[in-house]
This record gives structure tokens, C-alpha cells and sequence, in this order.
């Protein structure tokens, strides 16, 4: 009778994950994004999987190891070892950010390479958090004399001046002249889990709407929703791509959801105009 309580569907499941922030399973989470595009993907199997890793790694790690002796054993077997690191090849390919697909090719990009170093390395007692850092996202290690930043594509652990260095472009991009300017501390602070899938899930939104693929599109923003109900510009990003679909009663929801909801956007009077369309098509 238990099995009743089971979640019935791949997105129902991902809610059950994500529904409260005092018990996310972020790994778990992470794990089941893959689902859509991998309908029969075992989710428990990846995890006994990566339990599997973990005990290949706490028996070369010293019972007695300090934090950082064990944090450079871990990277040596994590990068070398594994020779888990990012897919330059094929960077944007999806299965990028699937970590069942980054377990078996060892390559992935810097979110979903993260979220397995950091499963493994809390493994080991490691305090690590993730770090949605401008376009790279990193981890950072808390250690007795003070805390590291790491790159997660390769291990290398990033100086003040590196980090600097590769926030340099953000910053001009984002801040007109003569703006305040954050200071790097900022960039630096712990990303809570829902963050962090909600960036896994917005690199795929990307993905799929540069291609215009519009299913895969759909199934990804329906979990950002799930994720995040009251981020009410999804709503109206899922309303224009179920417009795209020809789903014009969903469209209609959730462009309508939008305009009760959003404050000041400029773009208020072009989704209306939408939304009048559609109401004419409907009739």
C-alpha cells in the first residue's frame, strides 16, 4: 500500500525534492532533472552509484587526515584518477547537465561537475558549499585557517586575483559608468540549493530556446515553476513557448498569471497584446 504514496510522475517526484527549503535534496534533485529527456532513468541507481564512488575514496583517504590533506587526496582522484573535467568539446550539449551522463563520460560543465565533487566531498566531512559565481559556477571549501574557492572543471583553487580577474567582463557588462560597484565578497556567497538547480534548469531553458526546441523547452520550464512558483517571468516565458506549441488555453493561463503579477516590466503592453490575440483565437 505504500506505493500509493509514491509520486506518479517524473515532475510530481521532482516536487516532492524541491517542496521544502529545510529538507531540499539538492544531489537527488539534481539527479532527476535528467528524467525528461531520460524517461526510465533509475534515479536511486545513480545515487547507489555515487555511494559506490565514495567508498572507493574514503579508503585512500587516512582515518586521521586533516581537512586538507583530505581535500588534495579527493581532488587527486576526483580530476585524475576519474579524470572527471569540463566537455570543451561539446560544451553545450545537454547531456552536460545530466549527472547520470556526467558519471558515465566523466565530463561535464562547471554546475553539474560541482554538484557531484560537492556530494562526495561532504562524503569525506569536507564543509563545502556552491558558489553561483558569474558565468562559472564554483565551490568554496571552509577549512581551519580560513576558506577556499575551487574550480570544480579541474580542482585549482583561485586567488583573490583569479577570481577578480574572471569577474572582470560581468562587471563591465552589468554596471554603467560611475555605478556602485559590488565588491568581490559579494559574488562569493554560499548559493542556497534551490538556487542552484534553478541555475541547472535556466542553462537548459537557454539551451533549448536558442534551438528552438520548443518540447524540451517546455518540460524544463514546467519544473522552474515548480521550483519557484512565484518567479512570475517564467510564467510568462512558459506562456510563450505553449503559445509557440499551439496550446493556447495554457498560454492564455499563464500569460494572464503574469500580468496580474508582474510590477513595471516593459514588456507589459507587448504580452497583453498577446494575450488579446489569443483570447480572439479562442473565440
Amino acid at each position: 500500500m505504500a506505493l500509493d504514496l509514491l509520486p506518479s510522475t517524473p515532475i510530481d517526484y521532482f516536487a516532492s525534492l524541491v517542496h521544502s527549503d529545510g529538507d531540499f535534496a539538492l544531489f537527488e534533485a539534481a539527479v532527476s532533472i535528467a528524467q525528461d529527456e531520460y524517461p526510465e532513468l533509475d534515479v536511486q541507481a545513480v545515487l547507489l552509484e555515487v555511494d559506490q564512488l565514495m567508498a572507493r575514496i574514503r579508503r585512500q583517504v587516512p582515518a586521521d587526515a586533516m581537512p586538507l590533506q583530505k581535500l588534495r587526496i579527493f581532488n587527486q582522484f576526483f580530476f585524475h584518477d576519474l579524470n572527471f573535467g569540463c566537455n570543451l568539446n561539446d560544451y553545450y550539449d545537454p547531456d552536460n547537465s545530466f549527472i547520470h551522463c556526467v558519471l558515465r563520460t566523466r565530463k561535464g560543465i562547471p554546475i553539474s561537475l560541482a554538484l557531484l565533487w560537492m556530494e562526495l566531498a561532504q562524503g569525506l566531512g569536507l564543509s563545502v558549499r556552491g558558489i553561483s559565481f558569474p558565468g562559472h559556477f564554483m565551490v568554496r571549501v571552509s577549512l581551519p585557517l580560513g576558506q577556499v574557492v575551487i574550480d570544480p572543471v579541474d580542482g585549482r583553487s583561485l586567488s583573490r586575483e583569479d577570481l577578480s580577474l574572471r569577474l572582470e567582463p560581468f562587471s563591465r557588462r552589468a554596471a554603467p559608468a560611475n555605478s556602485f560597484e559590488a565588491p568581490l565578497g559579494f559574488y562569493l556567497q554560499a548559493a542556497s540549493p534551490r538556487a542552484i538547480i534553478g541555475r541547472m534548469l535556466r542553462n537548459l531553458k537557454e539551451l533549448h530556446g536558442r534551438q528552438q526546441d520548443w518540447h524540451r523547452l517546455l518540460a524544463v520550464q514546467e519544473r522552474i515553476v515548480v521550483l519557484q512558483p512565484e518567479a512570475w517571468s517564467e510564467y510568462r516565458d512558459r506562456g510563450l513557448t505553449h503559445a509557440a506549441l499551439g496550446n493556447n488555453r495554457q498560454a492564455l493561463a499563464d500569460l494572464e498569471c503574469y500580468l496580474v503579477h508582474a510590477e513595471e516590466d516593459v514588456d507589459l503592453d507587448a504580452i497583453a497584446e498577446q494575450v488579446d490575440a489569443l483570447r480572439r483565437a479562442e473565440l
